[in-house]
C-alpha cells in the first residue's frame, strides 16, 4: 500500500491491539506515525518490531493530560476496551473517554487536524432494534457495571459532534463492532481469546448463560482497513459509521467452532450471564458499503484460524 501525501499521524492507543495493526499499516503506506499509549492496556511488544524505524515514534503518554504534538491526522483510540480492564478502575475509564476525547479534540482544534474517534457497537447497549443501524439511539443502562465504557463512549462522540458544530472541526466516528485477531491481550476476558486460551490448555470453556446470545465477529486486518478508508472520506462523512462484520453467531457456535479447530479435548462449563451482556450484537453496514465502498474480505474462520496460530505460538515461546 502507497499513497502519494505521506502524512504526519498520531494514533492514540498505538500499542494497543487494534491500534498496533492500524500503526503498522500507517508506516507501511509511507506516513510517519506518532503512537501514543500509557501501557494500561497496552504493550511495547505490540509494536516493538517498528522500533528504530525513521518513521515510527513512541510516546508513553495518558491522554487525559493535554498532548502537545504536530500531525496532520489523529486516530484517537485510547481507551480499555474490555470489560475485565475498563471496569477495574472505572472511574478512570470514563475519564480517559470523556477527558482523553477533550484532550485530543483540543489538540485536533489547534493543529486543523482531522480527527477519527473509535467508538464502538456497546453504544447501543442491550439493542431492541436488529441488526442495528447508525440512526439506532441505543438501551443503555446508565448506573451499570458496563456503563463506564458504554456512557463513555457515547460522551465522546457527543463531545466529537459538538467540536465539529462549534469549531468547524473535520470530525470522523467509527462504530466499531466485536474485534478480534493477533496481539488480543491474553488477560482481557473478551470470548474468543478465552476460548482460544482455554481450549489451547485443554481447560473447561467458560460459557455465561445459555450460549444463545449472538455476536458478529470483524477479524482486525478488515477493521484496520475500514478506519483508514474513513478517515480518507471527504469532509461531509462524520460518521457514525458501523464497522463490522454482519455474520452473526451464537457464543455456543463459537465455542464449538474454535473446540473443533484446536483438537481440544475441553468440555463446556456454564457460568450466570453477567449483568448488562447483551443479548444480541450484529452490524447493519450497508452505510459502509455505501459510503467507503468497505465490507469485511477474511472470512472469520480463515481470521480465526490465524489467531489460534498466533496464541499456539505465544504459549510455545513464553517461559514455563
Amino acid at each position: 500500500m502507497s499513497l502519494s501525501t505521506p502524512k504526519r499521524i498520531i494514533v492514540t492507543g498505538g500499542a494497543g491491539f487494534v491500534g498496533s495493526h492500524l500503526c503498522d499499516r500507517l508506516v507501511d503506506a509511507g506516513h510517519e506515525v506518532i503512537c501514543v499509549d500509557n501501557f494500561y492496556t497496552g504493550s511495547r511488544q505490540n509494536v516493538i518490531h517498528l522500533f528504530g524505524h525513521p518513521r515510527f515514534d513512541l510516546v508513553r503518554h495518558d491522554v487525559t493530560f493535554p498532548l502537545y504534538l504536530e500531525a496532520d491526522e489523529i486516530y484517537h483510540l485510547a481507551c480499555p476496551a474490555a470489560p475485565i480492564h475498563y471496569q477495574r478502575d472505572p472511574v478512570q475509564t470514563l475519564k480517559t473517554s470523556v477527558h482523553g476525547s477533550i484532550n485530543a479534540l483540543g489538540l485536533a482544534k489547534r493543529l486543523g487536524a482531522k480527527i477519527l474517534q473509535a467508538s464502538t457497537s456497546e453504544v447501543y447497549g442491550d439493542p431492541e432494534v436488529h441488526p442495528q443501524t447508525e440512526d439506532y439511539w441505543g438501551n443503555v443502562n446508565p448506573i451499570g457495571i458496563r456503563s463506564c465504557y458504554d456512557e463513555g463512549k457515547r460522551a465522546a462522540e457527543t463531545l466529537f459532534f459538538d467540536y465539529h458544530r462549534q469549531h468547524a472541526l473535520e470530525i470522523k466516528i467509527a462504530r466499531i463492532f466485536n474485534t478480534f485477531g493477533p496481539r488480543m491481550h491474553v488477560n482481557d476476558g473478551r470470548v474468543v481469546s478465552s476460548f482460544i486460551l482455554q481450549a489451547l490448555a485443554n481447560e473447561p470453556l467458560t460459557l455465561f448463560g445459555d450460549g444463545q446470545q449472538t455476536r458478529s465477529f470483524c477479524y482486525v486486518d478488515d477493521l484496520v482497513g475500514g478506519l483508514i478508508k474513513l478517515m480518507g472520506s471527504g469532509p461531509d462523512v462524520t460518521g457514525p459509521i458501523n464497522l463490522g462484520n454482519p455474520v452473526e453467531m451464537t457464543i455456543e457456535a463459537l465455542a464449538q467452532t474454535i473446540l473443533d479447530m484446536t483438537g481440544s479435548a475441553s468440555k463446556i462449563e456454564r457460568q450466570p450471564l453477567p449483568s448488562d451482556d447483551p443479548r444480541q450484537r450484529k452490524p447493519d453496514i450497508s452505510l459502509a458499503k455505501s459510503t467507503l465502498d468497505w465490507e469485511p474480505e477474511i472470512d472469520w474462520k480463515d481470521g480465526l484460524k490465524r489467531t489460534v496460530t498466533y496464541f499456539e505460538t505465544l504459549l510455545r515461546d513464553q517461559p514455563a
